[in-house]
């Protein structure tokens, strides 16, 4: 009976495939000498960020890894890196900035581009479920059951996220609107007024000219 119970739980996990997907982020590219690039992500608040680098090594180069937030809060930095990995909780839903940096005393084009492969998890993707398994002495079944578990509840809080942000926007927008209406209502007042001063300005000087009574 065990077997078909891990089956479906697998089959669970399955259905929500896309949302492991956008959990998983993985890129390689070419970092020429002397540049620096940086990949961006915008991540939730209170989600377990895992990564794993690899950088092709260069003679007289030294790359520079650095990840920061919004506030250029430094929340991983390794110089001279070649290979390794990293881990970090966020603290509130922000932009995270890795950034690779290659420094050389070698001139531009005399040195070969490095290729810098990257694999960042998020979420339930950077949870370790074998380690977790052993310290909790865990079966299979109640292995995925955790995983779906968890995978449950980051669906929910981006949910709940999403409906704040729809709330976030649609009070923007009826502040906005509510702005619009007194400003047109100020801009007619203000026309009004000049259109009136106009006639009655001219009125003045035309009877000052002697052309109407």
């Amino acid at each position: 009976a065990g077997v078909p119970e891990v089956a479906m739980a697998r089959f669970a996990a399955l259905l929500l495939l896309p949302v492991l997907i956008e959990s998983v982020f993985s890129i390689s590219f070419f970092l020429p000498v002397n540049s620096r690039k940086c990949l961006r992500e915008e991540i939730h608040k209170d989600v377990l960020v895992t990564g794993e680098y690899e950088i092709s090594e260069q003679s007289n180069t030294k790359t520079n890894l650095k990840i920061t937030d919004s506030s250029s809060h430094t929340l991983y930095s390794k110089e001279d890196a070649t290979k390794g990995k990293f881990a970090f909780t966020t603290e509130d839903y922000d932009m995270f900035e890795v950034c690779f940096e290659s420094k050389s005393p070698m001139g531009t084009g005399r040195v070969p581009d490095q290729l810098v492969n990257l694999d960042m998890k998020h979420g339930v993707e950077a949870k370790n479920y074998e380690e977790i398994a052993k310290v909790e002495k865990l079966k299979p079944l109640e292995v995925e059951l955790r995983r779906l578990e968890d995978l449950s509840e980051s669906i929910v809080n981006d949910f709940a996220y999403m409906k704040k942000r729809e709330e976030e926007m649609r009070d923007t927008n009826e502040s906005t609107n509510t702005r619009v209406l007194y400003f047109s209502i100020f801009s007619m007042c203000c026309l009004i007024g000049l259109a009136t001063w106009q006639v009655f300005y001219l009125r003045r000087f035309f009877k000052a000219k002697k052309l109407i009574e």
